[in-house]
């Protein structure tokens, strides 16, 4: 008999236990980060986190892809077993996401998809920066700085990410009005700064004459300066990044010291992820897809941008 109290008492705490920690929250969140080696994305994941503590009834549970499609979407059904509310999700690759996205949204889970986009329609809302429009910005610029002549080496993210695709294609298209400026070599250092280090030197062995190198992410740029440097080149060419975080070792600061010629700028989109997550949890309508500025940073207004 006493042993059955025993056990009946610990049952009823356990139980009680439970109701308590899932009244602590009303909503539970997933949230799929394609990979955390980016210091972009390390911001995205902070400004989520603080944006968090503004929405007390809602618990957001983290997953890191590691850059690997397979994980991702193994880490997107685990979601799907702990029963969330809403999926935040920034694809490591479109086609590879897209399915289990599209299965998650058609289950009556709203998704927010986070910078870049999936195939199709899928999903609550997509809130990012327009990569195409700088990609356009981007080829302008270095038409201009070049003033119409010159030899560029192209710097890309990972092949099959929207972001690589679309801050590449309008670049070239803004540059073919241009003969004289030329693309003379182009690699994939998966929006690394470690890989665009390691790649870079091959290139300059192989190219004598390089006036501008444009890369699709800030640490992929320092990357390839660094590999200058390393040559004594680095003053032979200028260097252009996309991102612009605003902390010491940011896109901002680089422009400020002289690294990069400039860099434009990219919001992490973590704030307003959370916010918009939190209005169609309580039944709010909200845009299909919303775009987000992406200034360009210079000398002019770096300081502007920057927060040390």
């Amino acid at each position: 008999m006493n042993r059955l109290c025993i056990l009946g008492t610990l049952s009823l705490c356990l139980l009680l236990a439970s109701c308590g920690a899932k009244e602590e929250y009303k909503y539970l969140v997933g949230f799929s980060q394609c990979n955390l080696e980016e210091p972009w994305r390390q911001a995205m994941n902070a400004a989520v986190q603080n944006e968090a503590v503004n929405h007390p009834d809602m618990k957001i549970i983290y997953a890191d892809a590691h850059q690997d499609n397979d994980e991702q979407v193994s880490q997107i059904r685990s979601f799907l077993t702990q029963k969330i509310d809403l999926l935040m999700v920034s694809p490591n690759e479109a086609a590879p996401l897209t399915p289990v996205v599209q299965e998650v949204y058609n289950s009556g889970i709203p998704v927010v998809v986070i910078d870049r986009a999936i195939v199709g329609d899928s999903y609550t809302c997509f809130v990012g920066g327009d990569n195409k429009e700088i990609g356009r910005k981007a080829g302008e610029f270095i038409a201009e700085i070049l003033q119409g002549k010159g030899n560029i080496i192209e710097i890309k993210g990972l092949a099959g990410s929207p972001p690589a695709v679309d801050r590449s294609i309008p670049m070239r298209e803004a540059l073919s009005a241009y003969p004289d400026i030329k693309i003379i070599a182009e690699f994939e250092a998966r929006w690394l700064r470690n890989e665009a280090n390691q790649q870079f030197p091959s290139v300059l062995q192989a190219n004598e004459n390089i006036n501008l190198v444009y890369a699709h992410n800030d640490p992929m740029a320092m990357g390839a300066y660094l590999a200058a440097q390393n040559v004594g080149r680095e003053k032979d060419m200028l260097f252009i990044g996309v991102d612009g975080l605003p902390g010491p070792d940011g896109g901002a600061k680089m422009v400020l010291d002289g690294i990069l010629t400039a860099t434009f700028y990219y919001p992490n989109c973590g704030k307003e992820a959370v916010q918009i997550a939190t209005k169609i949890l309580n039944g709010e309508t909200v845009e299909k897809n919303i775009s987000l500025d992406t200034p360009v940073i210079t000398r002019e207004n770096a300081q502007q941008f920057y927060q040390p």
